[in-house]
């Protein structure tokens, strides 16, 4: 099954066919990034996310499972493998990414509910979280911007860590920055602006810069 994640909100009431969502969250996609003009010339770097339409495909309730959560599909797909395309079925669509997001209470909500960009606003904050670009094994030059050792006179080590132990406690302490596999991480970014929505094409144009490269999959929470 798609990957999985829980998310704790804070309890937020939102009208959704004729029932009431405890939550804000939106799955998205980010589009890519631009600039816009101001009326005074200044230039705001801004990021366009493809944020939902996004489909309730399951409800948890503390007395059934224990906890309270709705899961939440987005992005339709034509095909799926058969534990998937049976979990779905209730909800009436293939979805490729599913999110199970974590509540302190649940109104009414039922499966193949659909909720979109009218749950923000034009000048909203939000909270964006995603992957950010994996750069594989790196040294510790790229990784954390060291300025290496000296390049005149021949030196075969320009780029190599340097001395790693101390005189005491007599070994390499923990946490000491080295060469390693740096990015794929999940990193959240807050206070993000809402610059503009087009609800026709299911956009937000956020001012600023968002995780991952253009493609990831976003988690929009207000």
């Amino acid at each position: 099954m798609a990957d999985r994640a829980v998310v704790v909100l804070p309890a937020f009431l939102f009208p959704l066919n004729n029932h009431f969502m405890v939550m804000k969250f939106l799955l998205g996609k980010k589009i890519g990034m631009t600039s816009i003009i101001g009326e005074n010339g200044k230039i705001t770097p801004i990021t366009v996310v493809e944020a939902g339409p996004c489909v309730v495909t399951a409800v948890k309730t503390e007395e059934k499972d224990g906890y309270n959560a709705l899961q939440v599909g987005f992005e339709k797909i034509k095909k799926a493998n058969k534990p998937k395309t049976g979990h779905l079925k209730k909800s009436g669509e293939i979805l490729r990414h599913l999110k199970e997001v974590r509540l302190e209470k649940i109104a009414e909500n039922q499966i193949g509910d659909h909720f979109d960009t009218s749950l923000f606003a034009k000048g909203d904050k939000v909270k964006i979280s995603g992957l950010i670009k994996g750069h594989g094994f790196t040294g510790p030059v790229k990784r954390y911007g060291f300025r290496g050792h000296p390049a005149g006179h021949g030196h075969p080590e320009q780029r190599k860590v340097g001395s790693i132990g101390s005189r005491f406690p007599q070994r390499t302490i923990k946490g000491l920055r080295m060469a390693g596999r740096w990015g794929g991480t999940r990193k959240t970014v807050i206070n993000l602006e809402i610059i503009d929505i087009d609800k026709e094409k299911n956009l937000l144009l956020v001012k600023g810069s968002v995780p991952g490269t253009n493609g990831r999959m976003l988690e929009i929470r207000g």
